[in-house]
């Protein structure tokens, strides 16, 4: 039986090897492709010719890429598994590499793909090609986000209580759902250090605190590892900043041990809040 990390050892071996024009036979005819955080807006395939498009499109050749650092996280349901991996990226056109992180959620069935969400670097991908102008152009004549209906709030898991609490303003109680000594990262945002300690989050959260956005979360889903400490997260932060609608994709990949987070790895919408408000070239300068 062919297992869903089966498959994905498949689709990044593919994907490493330079295999495009095979990749589509591991998806089913009806699949479903989303990339939540895509540039200007998100995406989503339908089907597996429009995955066979994707992968053998101009820009499939444009990078060359070569995936390491991977870890597979299996779910308590047998058809999905979450993958986080990192590419050594490097650019056909200019030459240029960087390490970017990435990461899935992907659900398999009868051994063919039926349904992803892939996350991806999009801005240190767009940095090697010289491809940042093209970004502030995307995003310049983007069209207005597509919100969703909001999620209402409950108790729920630690992960449930801190995107709340974060869209809720109650930035001065998030550090307490930390251990004392954590390790939280935020792959997709250039220039992040490690957060180390509940003392450093609350600095974190005071940022958070004077920007005070007043967001809603929308979109939450969660998935239990097999493992009973670890937790993925997908969700939206979604609202209005200067009379305009603002949606950032989420996913967190937490190790929650004793009702506290000991570890987090935070793939936030960065890009697309620099797009939104003009600032991809200030965030571009700290890659």
């Amino acid at each position: 039986m062919t297992t869903p990390r089966d498959v994905f050892s498949a689709l990044s071996d593919g994907i490493s090897e330079g295999r495009f024009s095979e990749l589509s036979a591991l998806y089913a005819e009806d699949t479903v492709v989303e990339h939540p955080q895509a540039v200007p807006r998100p995406t989503r395939l339908h089907g597996r010719a429009a995955v066979h498009e994707r992968f053998t499109s101009a820009l499939a050749g444009a990078l060359r890429l070569k995936r390491k650092n991977v870890v597979v996280h299996e779910t308590t349901d047998p058809e999905v598994i979450v993958a986080e991996y990192d590419y050594d990226a490097e650019s056909a056109e200019t030459g240029h590499t960087i390490s970017t992180a990435n990461i899935q959620v992907l659900r398999v069935r009868d051994g063919l793909i039926v349904h992803s969400r892939d996350y991806h670097d999009y801005l240190r991908l767009a940095v090697i090609r010289n491809g940042v102008g093209d970004l502030v152009r995307a995003y310049e004549h983007a069209p207005p986000r597509e919100l969703s209906p909001v999620t209402p709030e409950s108790a729920g898991t630690v992960f449930e209580r801190l995107v709340h609490g974060v869209a809720g303003g109650r930035w001065d109680e998030l550090p307490e759902l930390y251990a004392e000594e954590t390790h939280v990262t935020h792959p997709f945002l250039p220039g992040s250090g490690v957060v180390r300690t509940r003392d450093e989050l609350r600095a974190h959260f005071a940022e958070g605190k004077a920007l005070n956005p007043g967001f809603a979360v929308a979109d939450l889903v969660t998935y239990q590892g097999t493992d009973p400490e670890v937790l993925i997260g997908e969700f939206a932060y979604q609202g209005e900043y200067g009379g305009k609608p603002v949606r950032i994709a989420n996913i967190f990949a937490m190790r929650i041990r004793d009702g506290l987070v000991v570890e987090s790895r935070d793939y936030g919408d960065h890009l697309g809040v620099a797009g939104d408000l003009g600032r991809i070239p200030e965030l571009a300068a700290k890659v």
